[in-house]
């Protein structure tokens, strides 16, 4: 009998993180043991070792091997471990931890080239890395602010070297429609002229996300946002050549991205064409995603009045939102279970909040109407929440089956 020593990454502190890692290594096949230090495992026979370096989440090490996820996670620009590549570019509210997808996408067992759907893609974290592990990834949201930052996080690999020859030019039109009226250089464009100057659509993504970074930087920390746009922009690009160089370095073979405005009460797909979901939608009314990045879909164009109206979590007021919210909840399972693959798994991370002083049951209203619709409840994991305290404490992840 062989057997390997598995070793945790350092960061990894919570009894829920050790039950995923527990369960990315059943996914594989792989018998093990826990040592009493809770931080290494014994392998026991482990089918293929190549497969573990290479997909595994929450391990540093594979016998002697430092694991592909490790090793990206050394590509980060900023002082978060969860930020690394381009995880970090705009600081979306609520988001995902890109170590627990990486790990659910091997509990679901999705393969290379295999398709997972996000309904409410967010901030892109599914969509990264889905891609990184060389699965396909659909991602969906109403909201034009978050397809934006999902498909600069996913494609501007595709278009770095371009989007680095238009630096200095969007450093100097940013400084001119930032500048005091009498100040600016009148030869310079305006950022709205250079951004409507550039015709590919990558590359303006990109610079209209870099402007947005700024805007938020100044309304929410109110830094000066010239600096901050330079400074954001500088990083912005080294960390998509960190993403490339990585791609390289670890011979990653990237999953395609299909990135759009879309419903997830009404997804344009047809049935049974995914084969998992990954998927986080609003927190009933613990998080208003309109009012916190105002600033931003206003910088875009958009009249955040009127698209709270189309968001869910967010329509009506008082018992009516919580009605509401409800109704759009039921239509989006329905929706996921209509499009996934029969015998595959769906993944919903949901938490009850509280809401007029009272408990919002969110995780057992999930819970019952998916198994309405046919799905299977076969994980149910708990987890703690910083930061929201007043408002929720934990959320749940929810492992489904489609079943017939």
């Amino acid at each position: 009998m062989s057997e390997w020593s598995a070793k945790l990454i350092e960061n990894v502190q919570f009894i829920y993180e050790l039950a995923l890692a527990e369960l990315e290594l059943e996914a594989f096949g792989v018998d093990f043991t826990v040592r009493n230090s809770l931080r290494e495992f014994v392998l026991k026979n482990p089918p293929n070792i190549d497969r573990l370096v290479r997909r595994l989440a929450y391990f540093k090490t594979v016998g002697d091997n430092l694991t592909d996820y490790y090793r990206l996670t050394r590509y980060n620009r900023t002082r978060s471990v969860n930020q690394y590549l381009t995880h970090w570019i705009y600081p979306y509210k609520g988001k995902f931890h890109p170590q627990m997808i990486r790990a659910l996408l091997n509990i679901l067992k999705l393969k290379e080239k295999e398709t997972v759907l996000d309904p409410f893609i967010g901030s892109g974290t599914t969509a990264v890395e889905a891609q990184l592990l060389g699965i396909n990834c659909i991602g969906r949201d109403i909201s034009p602010l978050c397809v934006l930052q999902s498909k600069v996080k996913t494609e501007s690999i595709q278009a770095i070297d371009k989007i680095r020859e238009y630096r200095v030019e969007a450093t100097t039109s940013f400084k001119r429609s930032n500048t005091p009226l009498g100040d600016e250089e009148p030869n310079n464009k305006t950022y709205s002229e250079f951004l409507n100057s550039i015709n590919d659509e990558q590359i303006k993504n990109f610079y209209l996300m870099a402007k947005l970074v700024a805007v938020s930087d100044s309304a929410r920390r109110r830094r000066e946002i010239v600096k901050s746009f330079d400074k954001n922009l500088a990083l912005m690009i080294a960390s998509v050549e960190d993403y490339r160089k990585a791609k390289d370095e670890l011979d990653l073979q990237l999953g395609s991205v299909d990135i759009s405005l879309g419903d997830a009460r009404q997804l344009r797909l047809e049935d049974s064409s995914v084969q998992g979901i990954v998927t986080s939608p609003p927190y009933s009314i613990a998080l208003d995603y309109v009012a916190n990045d105002a600033h931003a879909l206003e910088a875009m164009g958009c009249n955040p009045g009127k698209m709270r109206e189309k968001f869910v979590g967010v329509r009506g007021k008082g018992e009516t939102r919580i009605g509401l919210y409800n109704e759009d909840m039921q239509r989006s399972f329905q929706e996921m279970q209509r499009v996934l693959e029969e015998g595959r798994y769906c993944t919903i991370v949901i938490g009850n909040a509280t809401y007029q002083q009272r408990k919002v049951e969110t995780i057992e209203f999930t819970i019952e109407e998916c198994e309405k619709l046919g799905f299977t409840l076969v994980k149910n994991i708990n987890k703690i929440i910083y930061g929201l305290y007043n408002i929720m404490q934990t959320d749940n992840t929810l492992i489904f089956r489609k079943d017939n």
